[in-house]
């Protein structure tokens, strides 16, 4: 073996370097495109290449408990995954996930639900939602999750109109005659002990 591939790099001794290097970047070619994609597989393995898009591979199923790891990939996992994952990317560019850094959309909880829902086992049954799938109530008993931002919730029209809204807000608290009422309200509030009346009230209240 030695000898036979100093006998081919002989043949290229006399081209200068930079021509050599210059050809492989004129001449370079993909791999898929130089190599039919079965000389990439081997036989055995060529036979389960999936034909379309959650297509099973043609043939019998093999026994799940017996089969290779491969076999079941793709006769058990593929066919209902790779669905599900082109699912998932039209739901993405549908939420707009590609245009922003945040969003409220979760591809885990999409996922999980898509598959659930599309089990095989599962056909003749109706829609579960997410939260309502056994599994996942029990998760969230033990690990619930933290309330979802404001700012993700609002569209950014509602957003605007809030923060108009508080700034108008604002300029009107600075004026100087709002001002003086609310300070003359503080001095109020403190010489009546206001807070001390409302308690006493409701207790009172509350006792009866």
């Amino acid at each position: 073996l030695l000898l036979e591939y100093e006998a081919e790099q002989s043949q290229f001794s006399d081209v200068p370097q930079s021509k050599q290097d210059h050809e492989s970047k004129q001449g370079s070619v993909p791999l898929e495109a130089a190599i039919p994609m079965e000389q990439l597989f081997s036989a055995p393995a060529a036979q389960y290449l999936l034909s379309s898009l959650g297509e099973a591979p043609s043939g019998e199923p093999p026994d799940p408990k017996k089969c290779s790891p491969r076999e079941y990939l793709e006769f058990y996992i593929f066919p209902v995954l790779l669905p599900g994952l082109a699912a998932l990317l039209q739901e993405a560019e549908k939420e707009q996930c590609l245009e922003g850094k945040r969003t409220t959309f979760i591809p885990s909880d999409f996922l999980t639900e898509w598959l659930y829902n599309n089990n095989p086992k599962r056909r003749e049954e109706s829609f579960t939602e997410l939260f309502s799938i056994p599994f996942v109530k029990d998760w969230l008993k033990d690990h619930p999750r933290p309330p979802v931002p404001l700012s993700l919730l609002l569209s950014e029209e509602e957003a605007s109109i809030l923060i108009q809204s508080f700034w108008r807000g604002y300029r009107v608290r600075c004026n100087s005659e709002i001002q003086e009422l609310r300070q003359w309200q503080k001095k109020l509030r403190e010489e009546r002990h206001i807070n001390e009346v409302v308690k006493k009230f409701w207790a009172k209240q509350e006792a009866k």
